[in-house]
């Protein structure tokens, strides 16, 4: 299979979809690898090493003609006119984005999304290693801003990203709250954090309370392929200590602020009813090497038996493929995204795959 890795267009995003060892394992099961030049530059890879690993390395051009397209983050605007029917596996972020979606729809694109890929088990292992790198980030970036560190933390979720929230700030020395929306993730909580935090239901009277007294609130209550739960109204932002911080990692789902907008590395901040809020949408990108060796080292497998045995053929047998498919072959299978793009929608049926 001809696979292409482009250079990322997305302001501020630094990660590459496939580092070099990747390619080498994915050129040595026979697949020709089409890499955009400079795809790695920011993550220390030159043009060179994703030659040495027998990709070949040429225009943006090239990288986008092929059958499979691994990249980060979601299709940019710019890269509209790029789309013809390939299959592209990155995160891709639909939610709240109807205009994305009519715009792959329309060029008859596969979408297979990262944040979608779930094992059996109910693990989402694209996208776990980034909220962790997320979730850990949210407490550096608030100490940054804050120009203290943060002394009472509230963390909304707990899931990976929630709880290396947590963990990093009980490191900090911080007063920490974990609500989560469900029993069984409090225990889990629990579990993980010990005593030293406080562990609860996401009701809206404890979201209340804790948000009051927080001068840190880090959303990290992401529900992989579904809009955020808007667990802080603006009339509770409101009401929050002047100067508090929202850490809203959240944001590629909306956000759990009614608040929250999304917002670049660039110009990562703006106050909103005295509160500060951070809402970068690829948090890890400010981490790029570390984050980059990560992803690729999570997606390779998943890329290999895309390869391997075809799209249709990897998809129809392995569940965690199946359940990242959001369009078939221009066609939306995820309800949500259909109806937010105003679309039809039809599950992806065996038949697809035969």
């Amino acid at each position: 299979m001809k696979i292409g890795v482009p250079r990322e267009t997305k302001e501020g995003e630094r990660r590459v979809g496939l580092q070099p060892a990747a390619i080498a394992a994915l050129t040595a099961a026979g697949h020709a690898l089409q890499v955009e030049s400079q795809a790695g530059a920011a993550v220390g890879h030159d043009d060179a090493a994703y030659a040495r690993a027998g990709a070949i390395v040429g225009a943006r051009t090239d990288a986008w003609t092929c059958e499979l397209i691994v990249k980060v983050k979601e299709v940019q605007r710019a890269e509209f006119a790029s789309l013809a029917g390939q299959s592209i596996f990155a995160f891709q972020q639909l939610v709240g984005e109807p205009a994305r979606t009519r715009a792959l729809a329309a060029a008859g694109v596969t979408a297979l999304a990262f944040e979608l890929v779930r094992e059996p088990g109910g693990a989402f292992p694209l996208l776990a290693p980034m909220s962790v790198i997320s979730g850990r980030m949210s407490i550096e970036v608030a100490t940054r801003h804050l120009r203290r560190r943060p002394a009472r933390v509230l963390v909304l979720g707990a899931g990976n990203a929630g709880l290396a929230a947590a963990q990093a700030a009980l490191e900090a020395g911080a007063e920490v709250t974990v609500l989560t929306r469900s029993q069984r993730s409090v225990e889990a909580a629990q579990a993980r954090l010990g005593a030293n935090a406080r562990t609860g239901l996401a009701v809206p009277d404890a979201v209340e309370r804790a948000a009051l007294r927080a001068d840190l609130v880090v959303g990290a209550a992401l529900v992989p392929g579904e809009p955020t739960p808007k667990l802080l109204p603006r009339a509770l932002v409101k009401r929050m200590s002047r100067g508090a911080m929202i850490v809203d990692i959240s944001i590629d789902g909306g956000g759990v602020a009614e608040t929250s907008r999304p917002t670049t590395h660039e110009s990562p901040v703006f106050l909103d009813e005295g509160v500060i809020h951070y809402a970068v949408q690829n948090m890890p990108a400010a981490d790029p090497r570390a984050s980059a060796a990560a992803l690729s080292a999570a997606a390779l497998p998943y890329a290999l038996e895309l390869a391997n045995r075809g799209i249709a053929g990897a998809v129809r047998v392995n569940p965690a493929l199946r359940a990242s498919v959001m369009l078939w072959k221009g066609r939306p299978v995820h309800q949500g995204i259909a109806a937010e793009a105003g679309l039809a929608y039809t599950p992806l049926s065996d038949a697809d795959l035969a």
